[in-house]
């Protein structure tokens, strides 16, 4: 082999610069060699420089093919799209050796393409560069689906140029570009470039090489796009999956809740259960309202026993009327219930009224602040409420379960309604076959009695209610329940007669018992009530007198201007019997009232010879005046004082006091008219 050949081989293995080539030759003219050694020497040198370019362009090739190989490996491992086209980008800029490397997007609704990533810029503006369809080099290649390039793009004519373009590209100082599609089918969603801040051509291999990134690029785009909606189907998938579950879930508990109480209703149990029942499904706090505003139960939590109410309803008054509360107990007295912790969560009273209108209108539970409420109605008739507090955000199914709570209670109440009315019918003509007619077996009251509980060997009260309103139009039922609720807690009987609410029940302190009957009945219907009582009555016998007495009294107090209140015969006196009488068309009780009001002075003077009922008379006649009093009397002055303090004692301290001294001169009167009565007779 020629030493030449040698010499040439040796520069490709160490990848001599093409200018190294030249050193044979010159080494050959410089020692003067002929001239068919150096056409020799020319002719291998030419050789070489071709074998040179063949192995440049197969290690180009080969770079280009392993990066091609990198962004293959890339998007198989797919995670993050813009780390992709970043690295997409950078090896295009690599691979072609330029300055710049920068990919768009189409914006379909704008109608133009993006800047999406950038290596190599130092221009804002440019970062920022929009182009329109048409326009500049990138343009027209979105428009097209076609690789441009030039060499010199500022002096290019075949581009359409813009202010906005050219400055952009301008400030980045670019001259060469080259641009290629990103093409998905037959549609272009973006362009792909490489440029050179210097004018240079690009070769048929670059742009080859570039197209080849545009569409692993357009690759990567279009399965960042298939994984982003098959993660949004699997995300809307596992949340229908999860609201499928908890829809299931609620519906079995829907279920259960149904079946359980329809399970209570079937056996006979209570409202207490079905609050417990409930509550044992939804958790939380169930307070059970009848429609008087009383506590019928309350359940779960820490619930004091007492509920809601204090000695059977609100502390205030909180009656549930036409479907709201008429007038609601203070919000702590509720809250008290549902919240031990002493937290206030009940709204205020229209607030109440306005969710339980809604509910009964709607037939739906609703909620107001932390709290549920649910009117328990059967028709139009309003029966109560159901007031819940959840643990925690409820959804629809627990509302139905609520609302099927209210109907099941709706129904539990009509059927011990219609148990107490069927009992109070039994009840209330016991009662009137004691007052009504006279007692001709006394021994078949006293067995029908014991089988209603009711003893009659023991003092009783009778009490009668002056409201017509209670027995006629919507408060009668109302009116009607609570007497037969209240007499059979107290072993008694109720019953109507002459437009009266009419009670008796056992016990001395018939004053009391009138006061007690008259607030508690007033708080259920809304409105003042008047109740009269007399009594005690030790007998059956004695019952028929007593209705009448408390009859009289109830007159008597609706006369007197003391409506809403409660008293008994022997409170009010001869005045009112007077009056009851007198509006009844019987006949006053004149010696009973005369021995109750001055009977022991009358005694005393009997006994004794003394003059206190003249003293009396002339005390009163002269005005109270002592002075005239024992001018009248002929003594001194005090005698008369003496005299008086005598009757302080036989009378009372409060003698004096305006309503004892009226019944007292009343008696005085009558005394006298007595006395004269009685010696014209003689």
């Amino acid at each position: 082999m020629p030493s030449s050949t040698i010499r040439f081989l040796e520069l490709l293995e160490r990848e001599a610069a093409p200018v190294e080539f030249e050193g044979p030759l010159v080494q050959a003219r410089s020692r003067g060699a002929g001239p068919d050694e150096i056409a020799e020497l020319e002719e291998a040198k030419l050789a070489a420089l071709r074998v040179r370019a063949l192995l440049e362009r197969r290690r180009r090739r080969e770079a280009e093919l392993s990066g091609l190989y990198d962004t293959a490996g890339d998007l198989a491992g797919l995670r993050d799209l813009d780390a992709v086209l970043h690295a997409i980008v950078h090896r295009a800029r690599n691979l072609l050796g330029t300055d710049i490397a920068y990919l768009t997007m189409s914006d379909d609704a704008a109608g133009d393409v993006y800047m999406r990533v950038t290596d190599g810029s130092v221009s804002a503006k440019f970062q920022r560069l929009r182009l329109p369809l048409g326009a500049g080099l990138g343009g027209l290649v979105a428009q097209t689906g076609t690789p441009y390039a030039t060499a010199n793009y500022p002096e290019d004519r075949r581009f359409h140029h813009t202010g906005e373009i050219d400055a952009g590209v301008g400030e980045e100082g670019l001259v060469a570009i080259l641009g290629v599609p990103l093409r998905l089918g037959s549609r272009v969603i973006g362009v792909l470039y490489a440029a050179n801040r210097s004018e240079r051509p690009f070769a048929r291999e670059e742009v080859s090489l570039l197209v080849s990134l545009a569409a692993h690029a357009a690759v990567a785009i279009d399965t960042a796009r298939l994984l982003g909606e098959t993660q949004t189907a699997l995300t809307e998938l596992s949340a229908a999956h999860t609201k499928i579950s908890a829809h299931s879930a609620s519906v079995e508990r829907a279920a259960a809740a149904h079946d359980r109480m329809t399970a209570l209703v079937l056996r006979g149990g209570g409202v207490e259960e079905v609050a417990a029942a409930v509550t044992d499904v939804l958790g939380g706090r169930l307070v059970v309202l009848d429609s008087d505003g009383r506590t019928l139960a309350a359940v779960g939590g820490d619930l004091p026993s007492g509920g809601l109410a204090h000695a059977g309803g609100f502390p205030t008054s909180a009656t549930i009327t036409d479907g709201a509360f008429a007038r609601v107990a203070p919000a702590e007295a509720v809250a008290s219930a549902l919240a031990p912790d002493g937290a206030v969560l009940l709204p205020d009273a229209a607030v109440v009224a306005e969710a339980l209108a809604v509910s009964r209108a709607d037939g739906r539970a609703v909620r107001r602040g932390g709290l549920w409420f649910a009117a328990v109605v059967a028709g139009a008739e309003n029966l109560g409420a159901l007031v819940w507090r959840p643990r925690d955000d409820t959804g629809h199914a627990d509302q139905q379960i609520l609302e099927r709570a209210a109907l099941v209670t709706a129904l539990l109440l009509l059927f011990r309604r219609t148990v107490a009315e069927a009992e109070g019918r039994v009840r209330g003509e016991l009662l009137d076959d004691l007052i009504a007619r006279p007692v001709r077996d006394p021994e078949s009251l006293r067995a029908r009695a014991r089988r209603l509980n009711v003893d009659l060997s023991r003092p009783h009260v009778l009490v009668c209610v002056d409201d017509a309103a209670a027995v006629s139009g919507p408060a009668r039922q109302r009116a009607v329940s609570w007497a037969h609720t209240f007499a059979g807690t107290h072993a008694g009987l109720a019953a109507t007669r002459d437009g009266r609410v009419v009670l008796m029940v056992p016990g001395t302190d018939a004053g009391a018992l009138a006061r007690s009957v008259a607030r508690e009945l007033g708080r259920v219907l809304g409105r003042p009530v008047t109740a009269g009582a007399a009594g005690p009555a030790a007998d059956p016998a004695g019952l028929a007198t007593a209705f009448k007495e408390a009859d009289h009294c109830a007159t008597a107090l609706a006369a007197l201007g003391r409506v809403g209140d409660g008293a008994s015969t022997a409170e009010l006196g001869f005045v009112g019997l007077l009056l009851g009488a007198v509006r009844e068309g019987g006949d006053p009780d004149v010696t009973r009232f005369l021995r109750d009001t001055i009977g022991s002075v009358v005694d005393y003077d009997t006994r004794r010879g003394t003059t206190l009922v003249k003293t009396l008379e002339c005390y009163f006649g002269t005005g109270g005046s002592l002075a005239r009093a024992a001018e009248q009397l002929h003594v001194h002055v005090n005698t008369v004082t003496q005299r008086l303090d005598r009757v302080a004692q036989l009378l009372g301290a409060d003698w004096q006091r305006p309503d004892r001294a009226l019944e007292v001169q009343l008696a005085l009167r009558l005394h006298r008219l007595g006395t004269n009565a009685e010696q014209l007779s003689d």
